[in-house]
């Protein structure tokens, strides 16, 4: 590793959480995730700056070895029937059960958890992301 790229990284738990954020906002082009702690930036930080200096894995490789079994693919949600979903958004609690066929949410089954998340935002939504399921 560098010196550059050992002395950017020995700073980032020096820089507090608003130089962390404004970091966060240069390097990655988005909003660092609210819920992340002045200790998760930086290490998400010195992730990427990690990757960036040194390379990342590229994208033919991974699938290579997702498809040979070396690195685990991301689990799919498994929902089975029975299983509750809770989410808190805009200050009102929506609870969806997993049934046979679908989801049932406010007496009504719906064959699609999008379905569920489009009639509780108004706007269209990934049902599992809405709910949780997948980041």
């Amino acid at each position: 590793m560098s010196d550059l790229l050992e002395a950017q990284i020995g700073a980032l738990p020096h820089l507090g959480r608003r130089g962390l954020e404004t970091r966060w906002r240069e390097l990655l082009k988005s909003a660092p995730p609210v819920a992340f702690t002045p200790d998760l930036l930086a290490r998400g930080i010195g992730y990427h700056l990690q990757e960036k200096a040194l390379g990342g894995l590229p994208a033919a490789r991974r699938r290579k070895l997702e498809a040979d079994g070396e690195v685990a693919a991301r689990p799919k949600p498994s929902l089975r029937a029975g299983n509750r979903m809770v989410r808190r958004w805009r200050g009102s609690t929506y609870v969806v059960d997993v049934v046979e066929g679908g989801f049932l949410y406010d007496g009504q089954t719906f064959p699609s958890l999008s379905e569920v998340a489009r009639l509780i935002t108004g706007t269209r939504w990934s049902g599992p992301r809405f709910f949780g399921l997948v980041s």
